[in-house]
């Protein structure tokens, strides 16, 4: 058994409204892509090693197309 994030994984589609404007946001990905060029290619159990999150959650960028409002959303892995 293993803990997986549902959005990496595309199991399941997360749907937030933005705090700011009321509109729908869009997943921007996981945090930990945005930390270099190269961060995407490196194994995730160096990646998920950030301080937002603990070791069952995956921290994950959410944006608002409308007023450009960025939120981190910490989402609940699973066990698959």
């Amino acid at each position: 058994m293993e803990l997986v994030c549902p959005i990496c994984n595309a199991m399941v589609a997360y749907l937030f409204k933005c705090s700011t404007c009321g509109k729908q946001m869009e997943n921007a990905g996981a945090i930990q892509d945005f930390f270099d060029d190269y961060s995407t290619y490196l194994p995730m159990s160096i990646t998920q090693r950030i301080d937002d999150a603990a070791y069952d959650q995956c921290v994950h960028v959410f944006h608002c197309n409308q007023c450009n409002h960025d939120k981190r959303i910490s989402i609940d892995k699973v066990i698959v």
